[in-house]
């Protein structure tokens, strides 16, 4: 008889958030979710920020209400969430300020000043991301123009899932299908943009490593263990990107197929071997998204 194996994972989304059990017996994958919360933008003064504390509990809540049936039959767990949007560390560890949501109007006007200092055809060359108000690189160069002292500060740069990823293992990273949705990495490189970056006066030194989707992180901080019941549960890095995720699952053979993902928004590509970087591409103002196997969603 084939024993059957158990996961856990966490799906952020812009508007909710899930726990979910999937459980493999070699043949077959059935999934049962075992809690569910709401997400969404918390205005303040005027400005919208993700309530990432509360999110962080919520995590918690979800990973000790699962572990009281699962104790002992999770072999890992993971999470994904939405992308774009980051935190700031400083030199301790410590979370600067809640992050922003990516509809925060404090980008308004950016993406022109960007262009000013680096022509959008050098960015789109090196990046091969689409333009969008919301883009990392976008709130970045906005921190700059504002001389944000949050920046002045930050030791360390982190995506929404690394963070999370983060407070569970006490492991920093940037995980490579969520790094690509920042504008901030070159997928002919294979590392940080690191040469626009510097043009745009981002600081180089906030980027931490970037690791592959598959990595495993760890077990659970002795905090967060004794917190939940989880003291021997490995944390693994999946694709943290939700779509990255949501592409990898797609039941199909071969590589001859395309996708749709409905979500927040929906958004329809294919998977390709490499990051597609063209005049073709930039003037449809399509975008390259890492996925699991070195594989890239155009």
């Amino acid at each position: 008889m084939t024993k059957t194996t158990n996961f856990l994972a966490f799906d952020l989304g812009a508007e909710s958030g899930r726990a979910v059990v999937g459980r493999f017996d070699g043949k077959r994958l059935s999934l049962a979710e075992t809690h569910r919360f709401p997400n969404g933008p918390v205005s303040i003064r005027g400005s919208l920020f993700w309530n990432i504390l509360g999110l962080f509990t919520e995590i918690k809540n979800g990973l000790s209400k699962t572990l009281q049936t699962e104790a002992g039959n999770l072999a890992a767990m993971g999470l994904d969430t939405w992308g774009v949007d980051f935190v700031l560390l400083d030199r301790l560890g410590q979370l600067i300020e809640n992050p922003y949501n990516y509809r925060d109007s404090r980008t308004d006007g950016m993406m022109e000043r960007a262009f000013a200092r680096v022509p959008r055809e050098e960015i789109f060359a090196q990046t091969g991301v689409q333009f969008l108000q919301l883009n990392t690189l976008i709130q970045l160069v906005a921190l700059v123009e504002n001389n944000s002292p949050s920046l002045e500060i930050a030791q360390t740069f982190l995506t929404i899932p690394d963070l999370f990823n983060y407070w569970l293992t006490g492991q920093v990273g940037c995980e490579f299908t969520n790094a690509t949705t920042t504008q901030c990495y070159n997928p002919l490189t294979g590392t940080w943009a690191t040469q626009i970056l510097a043009q745009l006066d981002i600081p180089l030194h906030i980027f931490p490593e970037i690791i592959s989707p598959g990595t495993t992180l760890g077990p659970l901080t002795s905090a967060v263990a004794a917190e939940t019941g989880g003291a021997d549960l490995t944390v693994i890095a999946p694709a943290c990107h939700d779509t990255g995720s949501a592409v990898a699952a797609v039941p199909a053979q071969g590589s001859d197929f395309a996708w749709i993902s409905s979500g927040t928004w929906s958004i329809m590509g294919v998977e390709v071997p490499e990051a597609i970087i063209n005049e073709q591409t930039l003037a449809a103002n399509l975008t390259n998204e890492g996925g699991v196997g070195k594989t890239f969603r155009l």
